[in-house]
């Protein structure tokens, strides 16, 4: 079982078309999908709507939904329709993926998925787990840069970048973020609409058949 994360600096920048795109481009794995969503101030993780209950801690702190549609209408049901054997939507609280960890730990072990390879949209799961590959979707257009992305640029194993060539045409408007975190690291051009190219395909096939796998959450 093989365990990648897909993260990017901001929404809108294409992590959830990155996780379709090498579904459907590496049809010889069987994947798991999850989509990780982490709800703000006064926003339910159980149905993602504003709620008091998010004031208190031990309460709808988060929120775990295995997706069955398989039309492409939400995020996780494109990930079905991609060829994804299973999808699941976890919500949580800001700042409360903690409290979720015994669930993923339980869908890791369970007997099915095992046998999966899983591909997780996500930065803060870094925070409590190995992956054997992360990916970082990085847009030099969007001056938002997520906290929880800048803190692990470091630990990409390669860039998606929007742009041509080597992804940087221009000096990306982002304000405090340093380029020499991504140095030396491979770097995927994409122009949208195609968020996924075959140069990125070859790396993710050849990572994932040279490495032993060492994808585990934390204890």
């Amino acid at each position: 079982m093989a365990i990648i994360i897909i993260g990017g600096h901001s929404r809108n920048v294409g992590k959830t078309s990155v996780v379709a795109g090498l579904i459907t481009a590496l049809p010889e794995r069987r994947w798991t999908s999850m989509k990780i969503t982490q709800f703000g101030h006064g926003i339910c993780s159980e149905h993602g709507a504003p709620c008091d209950c998010s004031l208190i801690d031990t309460e709808h702190s988060y929120a775990l939904e295995e997706e069955n549609d398989h039309s492409g209408k939400t995020d996780t049901s494109r990930f079905l329709m991609a060829g994804a054997v299973k999808s699941y939507w976890l919500r949580t609280q800001q700042g409360k993926l903690a409290a979720a960890l015994p669930v993923i730990r339980e869908l890791f072990a369970d007997e099915d998925n095992t046998t999966t390879d899983w591909i997780i949209e996500s930065n803060s799961l870094m925070q409590f787990i190995r992956p054997d590959l992360y990916i970082t979707v990085l847009d030099p257009n969007n001056e938002d840069f997520k906290s929880s992305a800048l803190r692990f640029l470091d630990r990409a194993d390669s860039i998606v970048m929007h742009g041509t060539g080597n992804g940087i045409t221009h000096p990306p408007v982002w304000k405090g973020i340093s380029l020499k975190l991504i140095e030396n690291k491979p770097i995927f051009a994409i122009t949208p609409p195609g968020y996924v190219s075959q140069e990125l395909v070859d790396f993710v096939r050849m990572r994932l058949g040279t490495l032993q796998t060492v994808g585990r959450i934390a204890s």
